[in-house]
């Protein structure tokens, strides 16, 4: 196992992923944070280098030490591999996994959840999938013209920090403290977009997680259908093309609203599909998280 903290190795391995587009996009994305600024302070672990067969992005072992061991928000890992036993001995070595605390995995192959099953039991670490179709907007100038006379009491802006409340209480994954603190962190660190009202109070948006996808796009209720989803989801694309990264996102196959806006703007439906995965041994089984 290695530590990639050479940023020419880090700069190679970034023009190496693209060769396995598109289920090496996760880590991708996490990558070219890491090499433009490491915002959310992760690090890269590879099996072996530069012919590696594994590699997981993950929280700096230092930032590992002030951690809350509840929070998978933070904890959190994305996988790319090319072949699954090596993988699979890169995860079982808790050099490169903590698992004394919950954490989360992501990545676009199937194997991922099937690994983590294996080698969880070992561990007595419980493990909770969950997937998603992925979606690419390969050409982001090509995306549909927003055609909106909004109301000019609405403004195109950037969500705040002070918004992170709002967004932790109409996120499906949220609700809690610590997922707070996480869009917070998101908010200050990546890109976003929103329409806010004449008070400054968030109407619409969009934002962009740690491994560079476009996460928790949503409405109030009162103001959908006025096309304020097509409008943050065009201009938050658009930012994340015009810096270089690639504009990806998942989606829930039985969320139709959402998948029939993507296919109105063109969205590219990739064939693999996204898969997360949370650990939680056993003695947090019975903790609120």
């Amino acid at each position: 196992m290695l530590v990639l903290n050479c940023s020419t190795k880090l700069q190679k391995l970034e023009k190496m992923l693209r060769w396995s587009f598109p289920v090496s996009l996760k880590v991708y994305g996490a990558v070219m944070n890491i090499n433009r600024g490491n915002p959310f302070r992760k690090e890269v672990v590879v099996d072996s280098w530069p012919d590696f067969k594994a590699v997981i992005t993950r929280p700096q072992r230092q930032v590992h030490m002030h951690t809350d061991d509840l929070d998978h928000y933070t904890n959190a890992h994305a996988v790319f591999y090319k072949e699954p036993q090596a993988y699979q001995e890169l995860l079982e070595n808790t050099n490169a996994i903590n698992w004394e605390h919950i954490f989360q995995i992501q990545g676009l192959q199937d194997g991922i959840c099937g690994i983590s099953r294996a080698v969880a039991l070992s561990k007595q670490v419980d493990v909770k999938t969950s997937s998603f179709r992925m979606v690419i907007h390969s050409d982001p100038d090509m995306l549909p013209d927003v055609k909106l006379q909004m109301n000019p009491k609405f403004t195109l802006a950037y969500l705040d920090i002070s918004h992170s409340s709002l967004l932790n209480k109409t996120w499906s994954r949220g609700g809690n403290p610590r997922c707070e603190k996480y869009l917070a962190n998101l908010i200050c660190s990546f890109p976003s977009a929103c329409v806010l009202d004449d008070k400054g109070y968030p109407l619409s948006w969009s934002l962009t997680d740690q491994f560079a996808t476009m996460i928790h796009s949503y409405t109030l209720p009162e103001h959908r259908r006025k096309g304020f989803s097509r409008l943050v989801t065009t201009t938050l694309a658009k930012k994340l093309h015009s810096c270089g990264f690639p504009v990806q996102g998942n989606v829930l196959e039985a969320n139709l609203p959402s998948v029939s806006l993507l296919k109105s703007m063109n969205a590219h439906f990739l064939p693999c599909s996204f898969f997360r995965v949370i650990h939680t041994p056993f003695q947090f089984l019975t903790k609120p998280h």
